[in-house]
């Protein structure tokens, strides 16, 4: 049987961005876009170019690969032509593949937030999206509050939808902007637009989490018939957030209700690295990943010790509604070490590390990771230094070199004219190839003075270096007081647009630092030799 293509439109990059607490830099934007690209989302919506720097800088170049590239924008003013508009004009004149319009479709909000007539609005909506399409590029509109708009006045509502659809556009998307619409409600409009004549394959949903139902409204609009998706990735946006992308795919890939019916663009293989595409993006966001989420939720497949999980031994399907590694997540059974080896064996072979399941160096490994996470690593967000962490244990770190000592001052003092100054200077004491060598330097802050130290002279690795960049530094403290434990997450990139990530841990924020330099550069000189794995290129 021939499966309906379901299609997953993540606005991350610009719903997530108006999270209370959250606000994207240029670089995590590129971080963010390459992420969802190689999982495998259909459509990145990147932001709103010309409304902010970031967005501005962000689409002078395209940023996916496989992905189409969308920007985000309103449609031109009423009296304007298409092609006065500088609004619209920016949209058409930013990289990428598509634009994405938001329209009102609520006449109350035509009157009140537009100021113009209804017909004036119907105008536009198809003025751009023809616009858009001159310009070779693939229009979609985002019809916002068309909900609340189509039990206001449903023949206004289902005429900017149709406005759109003559106009072009390949998705109109109904947004339940105020996140209040319940999940009967969204199969009964849907399916009464359908009837209109909008045919589901042209439709899409775009579902706030207000009452808690956003995937519901979402898989609800699916039934009804529309066949795009929109959301964010762990569900994060304003107010109460928006559907969860994380949720939805699995949901779609894994209960056969759905399974057996429809299909997207996540392979299975790319589907068991969703719960580090969740983890890794909290911890890009520099937040603890939710336990209890479902599916990739470190407590999603967990049981404490009792008659389930005497249950859970004998059949993990008494108690597991799928199997955790199928979205890349471990059982956890509190009463014994179970399970996992498959996860670490597929995240080993993803880097080029092959290794048997009987050898004893993988369940050293196994051991070892879950030691470190419960003192505070967290290796999802931070894949160089697990790959090291397991290229160590099975032996195949050459040793570079060789740390013998370090030490960090920080001064405050008074200056000449009487203002106060912190200086930092660090020294670090190593050995390379049996030569031993001392450097000296100071920072803006005593981190960067030990960076800077460091990396001030390798010997005959220090060439090796020269494009090595540190691009974010993350600190995050683990539990409270002056004497709590830190966690350290470093971002590197090089010469080759090749990022990534790496970790320390401890009670001193200058000793998990270290950790999580070293981390870096040994990377970059494993990468060197062909020896380190995947890495993400820009």
């Amino acid at each position: 049987m021939t499966k309906d293509r379901i299609y997953l439109f993540d606005t991350t990059l610009r719903d997530g961005q108006q999270t209370p607490g959250i606000d994207f830099s240029v670089e995590d934007k590129i971080a963010i876009a390459r992420m969802l690209d190689e999982f495998g989302i259909d459509y990145v919506e990147g932001g709103y170019p010309g409304a902010n720097p970031t967005d501005t800088a962000f689409f002078a170049k395209k940023r996916t690969a496989r992905a189409s590239f969308v920007a985000f924008g309103m449609t031109k003013r009423a009296g304007v032509s298409a092609s006065n508009d500088p609004g619209l004009a920016g949209l058409l004149q930013a990289a990428g593949d598509a634009v994405c319009l938001v329209a009102k479709s609520w006449d109350y909000h035509v009157a009140v937030a537009l100021g113009c007539s209804n017909e004036e609005n119907l105008e536009s909506i198809s003025a751009s999206v023809r616009a858009v399409a001159e310009a070779g590029k693939e229009a979609l509109v985002d019809c916002e509050h068309f909900f609340d708009g189509y039990k206001a006045n449903p023949a206004y509502a289902v005429a900017c939808a149709r406005a759109a659809f003559e106009a072009g556009a390949r998705w109109i998307v109904l947004c339940d902007t105020n996140g209040g619409t319940q999940p009967s409600e969204i199969t009964e409009i849907v399916a009464a637009l359908i009837v209109e004549g909008i045919p589901g394959d042209r439709l899409g949903i775009h579902a706030h989490n207000d009452t808690g139902q956003a995937v519901a409204n979402s898989l609800a609009a699916v039934e009804a018939g529309v066949r795009q998706i929109q959301g964010t990735l762990n569900g994060i946006g304003e107010r109460c957030g928006n559907a969860n992308l994380i949720t939805l795919i699995a949901t779609l890939a894994l209960k056969p209700v759905y399974a057996d019916r429809f299909e997207t663009g996540i392979t299975a293989d790319k589907l068991a690295g969703l719960t580090q595409l969740s983890h890794g993006f909290d911890e890009l966001l520099n937040r603890s990943p939710a336990l209890q989420s479902p599916y990739v939720g470190a407590s999603a497949f967990a049981t404490k010790a009792g008659i389930h999980a005497s249950a859970l031994m004998k059949d993990p399907r008494t108690y597991e509604h799928v199997p955790p590694e199928s979205v890349g997540n471990f059982r956890k059974v509190m009463v014994s070490d179970q399970g996992g080896k498959s996860n670490f064996i597929n995240a080993l072979k993803q880097r080029g590390v092959v290794v048997r399941k009987d050898d004893p160096k993988l369940d050293h490994l196994i051991s070892l990771v879950k030691e470190r996470e419960a003192t505070g690593y967290a290796y999802e967000g931070a894949d160089a230094s697990f790959e090291l962490l397991a290229h160590r244990t099975l032996g195949l770190v050459p040793e570079f070199f060789a740390v013998t000592s370090f030490r960090v001052m920080v001064e405050r003092r008074f200056d000449a004219m009487g203002r106060i100054r912190t200086v930092s200077e660090a020294v670090v004491k190593l050995s390379v190839d049996g030569v031993e060598m001392m450097s000296v330097a100071e920072g803006h802050g005593p981190v960067n003075a030990l960076d800077i130290a460091l990396r001030k002279d390798l010997g005959v690795y220090q060439a090796e270096i020269a494009d090595l960049e540190l691009t974010d530094y993350k600190v995050r403290i683990l539990n409270g007081g002056t004497e709590a434990i830190t966690r350290v997450l470093i971002e590197s990139t090089d010469g080759s647009g090749a990022r990534w990530w790496t970790v320390g841990v401890s009670d001193n924020i200058i000793d998990a630092s270290f950790q999580a330099l070293m981390d870096s550069i040994i990377y970059k000189l494993m990468k060197n030799r062909d020896l380190a794995g995947r890495v993400a290129a820009e």
